[in-house]
């Protein structure tokens, strides 16, 4: 059995973590060890607490930078090529499509909404116009009113009188 210095160890580990997120088996086969004692140092590694698990994150947890940065990247890729990028990353196909069309969608609602906001802006904005040209009426009546009594009380003082039947 031969004996692989720390530092050895870790390169090895560190080719099982992204961005080449190998398998134990493929770095083992690659690097001429035992996949069993990949799986045992990673063990040890976990153990102590360094991040060389390999328990990844869900796909489903992945923030939605991160699935549009996926839907970018494949969107040009054939379908071979689409399996072995999604092999590396871990995911599935119908996982890309699935989120292309989650996006496509919102996308579609959002301009539905924003086309439902500028419906209600220019209803609300043609119900401002009328309501500012009813106060302006109603204003103006009211200033003629208002004339209208002044007069009437110079009138009555002019005249002497308080009596409104005159």
């Amino acid at each position: 059995m031969p004996f692989y210095s720390e530092e050895r160890k870790a390169a090895l580990l560190k080719m099982m973590l992204p961005p080449l997120s190998l398998s134990a088996a493929e770095v083992a086969r690659r690097e001429g060890c035992s996949d069993m004692s990949l799986h045992y140092w990673r063990k040890q590694a976990a153990a102590r607490g360094t991040q060389l698990s390999d328990d990844k994150q869900p796909a489903e947890n992945w923030s939605a930078e991160s699935k549009l940065a996926i839907i970018i990247e494949t969107g040009s890729l054939s379908e071979l090529e689409l399996g072995e990028y999604c092999r590396r990353k871990g995911i599935f196909p119908e996982q890309i499509t699935d989120w292309r069309n989650a996006f496509i969608a919102s996308s579609t609602q959002q301009a539905k909404v924003k086309n439902v906001n500028t419906g209600q802006s220019k209803n609300d904005k043609n119900r401002i116009r009328e309501l500012e040209r009813e106060l302006r009426r109603k204003d103006a009546a009211l200033a003629e009113t208002a004339a209208l009594l002044v007069l009437r009380k110079k009138l009555n003082a002019y005249w002497g009188s308080d009596d409104e039947g005159n």
